[in-house]
């Protein structure tokens, strides 16, 4: 089904004359969505793992560890996805170490986490600010918090025209519109996240992710954003409760048809072709952090087990052991910090959980060791490797 979902107005870019693209609002209208066929039984598979996802959050005794994993590996894949290098590993390092020296690539990544923090507490206070363009404005601030985005007008839309792809404007893959345009799309997308459409919450996401990417509002981080304000739209709309669920992985392993997804929205209309693929991936997303979450409750149960039936186990260890899920990686020094104790009662801890193989050393040959809670990484880190 052809449609048209946008204008086209020339613009000029580095002394290159581009056309660049003016979507129409949503929803689309001419003609409207259909929502028969394939769609139907994709939005009720969607929705009913979205909402399993919700309750097995209910299920899990300490779902912060979960909301804490799940954030972080979303912070790794969305950065990778704009090609930095930092891998989980690198990241839960640097939170482990004492060092305050931090790496370019996990600074990126620390920005995203910052951002969504921000947003996911302004969403859930009664005083917080609403799901608007100044709500990503300031989690555009804390994206680019880094030096890399210090030159990117972080929190501010841009000023400039943009443009995706290609060597340089003149054979850009796609341009978004000129900034001159953006103030009034930017009030059409935000009625769009809060208007009385009668379409289903969760298409309205996927129509609202679309839209941000072609408006690439600001100079740098639409793609990390974009991204980010699907779980914000999810919980705008009530689908999810805790942030846990995110598609970087499935954007990740399936980037070629993403970007073929949406050129074909822009292009010739299609945003059923879009809708479909959207929703197998947020089914697909829902179903693994499932998997996952029972699967790090699993191994977290069993060393727990294990230690409790030590004659070597103390109330220390057994409160390091309770840290670990939101501290996979630990020195010494950190632990001191945890518990309150002094060195040698912190060393005595970190001991007994590596004599019940718990925990084990990076790199033993290392004066300031860092220990790994290695079996829960090891499920973890799926995905995350470059």
């Amino acid at each position: 089904m052809a449609r048209t979902t946008g204008t086209y107005e020339r613009s000029s870019v580095s002394g290159e004359t581009v056309e660049a693209f003016i979507p129409l609002p949503l929803p689309p209208t001419d003609p409207p969505l259909e929502l028969g066929g394939e769609l139907t039984p994709l939005l009720a598979h969607a929705t009913e793992r979205l909402r399993l996802l919700d309750v097995a959050g209910d299920l899990i005794p300490s779902v912060d560890w979960f909301v804490y994993a799940f954030v972080r590996k979303e912070a790794v894949l969305s950065a990778q996805i704009e090609g930095t290098q930092a891998t989980l590993m690198d990241l839960l390092a640097v939170e482990a170490s004492d060092d305050a020296s931090i790496d370019a690539d996990v600074e990126e990544v620390c920005g995203y986490i910052d951002a969504l923090n921000f947003a996911w507490e302004q969403l859930t206070r009664p005083d917080g600010l609403p799901l608007s363009t100044r709500l990503l404005s300031a989690s555009h601030a804390r994206l680019l918090r880094g030096a890399r985005g210090a030159s990117k007008q972080p929190g501010e839309v841009r000023r400039s025209q943009n443009w995706i792809g290609g060597t340089r404007p003149g054979n850009a893959v796609f341009v978004p519109p000129p900034p001159h345009r953006l103030a009034d799309l930017l009030s059409d997308f935000e009625r769009a996240m809060h208007d009385t459409s009668t379409l289903p919450p969760l298409l309205r996401v996927g129509l609202l992710h679309v839209q941000f990417e072609t408006l690439h509002p600001y100079l740098d981080g639409n793609g990390r954003l974009g991204r980010l304000l699907v779980t914000l739209l999810l919980r705008h709309w009530g689908l999810l409760s805790r942030p846990l669920l995110y598609l970087s992985l499935f954007l990740k392993t399936h980037r070629q048809e993403y970007f073929l997804r949406l050129t074909a929205v822009r292009e010739d209309g299609d945003w059923e072709g879009w809708l479909a693929f959207f929703l197998e991936g947020v089914a697909s997303v829902a179903d693994e952090a499932v998997a996952t979450a029972r699967e790090l409750h699993a191994i977290v149960g069993r060393h727990r087990e294990r230690l409790l039936l030590r004659d070597d186990a103390t109330l220390l260890s057994l409160r390091l052991f309770e840290l670990l899920p939101e501290h996979p990686l630990l020195t010494v020094n950190r632990v001191i910090e945890l518990l309150g104790c002094s060195r040698p009662a912190a060393g005595k801890a970190v001991r007994v959980l590596e004599a019940a193989g718990i925990v084990r050393p990076l790199d033993a040959r290392k004066k300031s060791r860092t220990v790994a809670f290695e079996d829960y990484l090891a499920v973890l880190r799926q995905g995350t490797e470059l």
